[in-house]
């Protein structure tokens, strides 16, 4: 049977690859949840094969692995600003080299499975390692507990890298050997299937989950990512144990060897051999000894040139895994409120597989038919030029909606600069002396100051106040840290006299960043011994309370709130604020005392709606359908068929170098404004595809070859690893 567009199982990129035992095996898969057409398949011995019940243990395993790794991998990025307090280029290169390792590591896990431990115990070897990393990570964003929360949050990642990227090339193919072919191969179709189906709920499930888990208040804090990372790791340890329950009825065979072991020897071969020969000879594979069949060398030939049509992969990766970082913090700066409901910024994640699974089926059976009537697009090439084309234009969208929030963004903390903000609850009016200029400071409002140097890591600032409150001007030295915002809540310790003859000041760290939900805390200042309440309300419901505070001169958190615009404060029964807006971003200071309360905004809440996104994300999908879906199946359909697993291999290393490139760039920091690197994606997208198109020109197409002679007379037994391409969701 020919090798054409409908043997690929699709949907771009990091997809599974399965590396059999047979590495000439063809794919069955169809794209997307469809069936193989399978014209000569043999109904009475189908029929008389029962049905593997064993795959049901691999289908529960990947849905739970699925929603472990996405759920995991959604929330990761804004953990790691949140709690592991790293700055967003930081955060951005341990995302991007957690990634790169993911795709990395399937090499290894292949050579491991085909040439010393075969399928099933690599998978429950590294299943473990990959449960381990994912209670180690688990664990460490309980960041209050006194643990290296970062120390330990980087080995749990490396755990996870490992595990995954191990158990990759292995699930979908050990779900393949459970089939007898050719007889079996209509239930084989079907299988995959009912894999596919698998990946994409648990990816989906979990996308949208986690989010929702991390904003629950918990552990005295407003968020609870001990929870959020929690589930994804029971979820691995459910994954593992459904994996081995199913062992008593697995077939399991003996690893046979891995083809790009061959491959590799050949190539270095021949490359040692030339490099030691003076002899001329037509291809320098040629080079290689005679114990390297002729039939090995010219199919290595034939994937080299594939390979070279490979070289705009890395870049448009490094475009496209910009969605679990700079995009997810692109989405923190906005509103995502609609109505009563609020879209977290990380869920707006799960948008690119929801479009995938829209525009597959669109394309293959509206847009490309369209597309040949009118003779363009009809090459797959033209449709990958296109399709990186796109992808540098979502980036060019990224970078204007960016110029459009930069105008909004509050100061950031930098190094060698620190940030104060002074509130005053004194009885009167103040003013307020520092660096040679005076500063008024109404009762219950507050002084900023964002750019007070901190060369040494540490500033002493010296305020001078005055005030009909005060019984003599004073002077209040304060302790800043570099790259920190402080507040300092200034108060009288006995607030019934007439003057203030001492000045007192409560020292808080401000948490400025921002979230899908509104950040409250309360300031008060007490002249009884009496237990007050401040009480949150919308809607006459009572939303949020918080009881038992009292005393001079301290503070507390309120729990997570929903983001609206009419809430009601009261304060022991009195309303001190109605219809008050308490949006998603916003941070927000309550000054209270005996008799008022102000709500100031600390950090102003965002104001650009999180669906300004959706342009960017539905050109990248579009992107990806084009580029990425068709550069697979340009691959497998140019190739010889022996050497699938090579180009697999290949094909998801340069996922690994492209997240190796955004980890370069963001560590050179060639800009210091987020819109200005946007646009050097975009202009590196174009740059590399004027190179891809100078070299499409150039490309000859070849005629697929015969997958039935391909295989030659090896019995059907060998040819049970069927999927050689395997979708993941990514």
């Amino acid at each position: 049977m020919p090798l054409d567009e409908q043997d690929v199982e699709d949907v771009g990129k990091g997809r599974d690859v399965g590396d059999g035992p047979d590495p000439t095996a063809d794919s069955p898969l169809l794209r997307g949840p469809r069936r193989l057409s399978l014209e000569n398949a043999e109904t009475d011995d189908e029929q008389s094969l029962k049905y593997p019940k064993s795959v049901f243990f691999i289908i529960g395993n990947e849905f739970c692995e699925r929603f472990s790794y996405y759920g995991m991998r959604t929330i990761l990025s804004l953990f790691m600003i949140k709690a592991l307090k790293l700055n967003e280029e930081n955060a951005t290169i341990i995302y991007h080299m957690f990634v790169m390792f993911c795709y990395f590591f399937p090499v290894f896990g292949a050579l491991l499975a085909d040439s010393y431990l075969g399928k099933f115990k690599t998978i429950a070897y590294l299943s473990i390692v990959y449960a381990a990393g994912n209670f180690v990570v688990a664990t460490a964003s309980a960041t209050d507990i006194g643990l290296p929360s970062r120390e330990m949050t980087y080995i749990g990642l490396l755990l996870i890298a490992i595990g995954t990227g191990g158990i990759k090339p292995c699930v979908s193919a050990f779900g393949g050997d459970q089939f007898v072919l050719p007889q079996q191969a209509r239930q084989l179709a079907s299988f995959f299937s009912v894999f596919y189906f698998a990946i994409n709920a648990g990816s989906l499930i979990s996308t949208w989950l986690t989010p929702e888990l991390r904003t629950i208040s918990c552990m005295g804090q407003t968020t609870c990512f001990p929870l959020a990372f929690g589930v994804p790791a029971i979820l691995m340890l459910l994954s593992l144990v459904i994996f081995v329950i199913g062992r008593p009825g697995y077939k399991v065979f003996k690893p046979q060897g891995n083809v790009l072991v061959d491959v590799s020897k050949c190539v270095w071969n021949a490359l040692t051999n030339k490099m030691k020969s003076a002899d001329m000879k037509s291809h320098w594979l040629e080079h290689a000894d005679e114990r390297f069949s002729e039939k090995l060398r010219s199919d290595i030939r034939g994937m080299l040139r594939v390979l070279l049509l490979f070289v705009p992969l890395p870049i448009f990766w490094a475009l496209y895994d910009q969605q679990g970082s700079r995009w997810t913090f692109q989405a923190n700066n906005m509103n995502g409120r609609i109505g009563s409901w609020t879209i977290k910024p990380d869920q707006m994640q799960v948008v690119n597989p929801l479009l995938i699974l829209l525009f597959l089926p669109l394309f293959e059976t509206v847009v490309y038919p369209a597309l040949n009537r009118a003779h363009l697009l009809t090459r797959p090439l033209q449709k990958m030029g296109t399709g990186g084309v796109l992808a540098a234009a979502a980036f060019v969208i990224s970078a204007l909606v960016e110029l459009q929030l930069q105008a909004h963004y509050p100061v950031p903390l930098e190094a060698g600069l620190a940030q104060v903000r002074v509130y005053n609850s004194l009885p009167c009016d103040l003013q307020l002396a520092y660096a040679n200029e005076t500063f008024p400071v109404r009762r219950l409002e507050a002084w900023t100051r964002t750019d007070v140097p901190a060369p040494q890591g540490n500033a002493s600032v010296v305020l001078g106040l005055s005030g009909s409150c005060l019984a003599s001007a004073e002077q209040l030295a304060l302790n800043l840290e570099e790259d920190k915002s402080v507040s300092f809540q200034l108060y009288s310790i006995d607030p019934v006299s007439q003057k203030v003859v001492s000045v007192q000041s409560r020292r808080v760290e401000d948490i400025l960043e921002k979230d899908a939900s509104p950040r409250v805390r309360v300031m008060y200042h007490f002249s009884d011994s009496s237990e007050h309440s401040v009480k949150f309300s919308m809607h006459g419901e009572l939303m949020s309370n918080s009881n038992n505070i009292s005393g001079t001169g301290d503070y507390a958190l309120v729990p997570a709130l929903e983001p609206a615009e009419s809430y009601t404060i009261t304060v022991d029964g009195k309303e001190v604020a109605t219809n008050q807006l308490l949006d998603v971003g916003g941070v927000y200071t309550i000054l209270v005392d005996n008799s008022d309360a102000v709500v100031l905004a600390d950090v102003n809440p965002n104001v650009i709606h999180l669906m300004w996104l959706l342009p960017q994300y539905i050109v990248m999908s579009v992107a990806e359908v084009m580029f990425s879906v068709t550069g697979l199946e340009f691959a497998f359909t140019q190739a010889p068929v022996s050497m699938k697993s090579v180009l697999t291999s290949a094909w998801l290393l340069t996922v690994a170098f492209g997240n190796l490139i955004v980890v370069l760039i963001t560590e050179i920091r060639f800009f210091s404004s987020q819109a200005s690197e946007f646009f050097l994606f975009a202009g590196l997208m174009l740059v590399v595809m004027v190179l891809f198109i100078w070299l499409a020109v150039r490309y000859t197409y070849v005629e697929s070859q015969s997958t039935d002679e391909a295989r030659g007379a090896q019995p059907a037994a060998e040819q049970t690893d069927a999927a050689a391409t395997k979708t993941d969701k990514s």
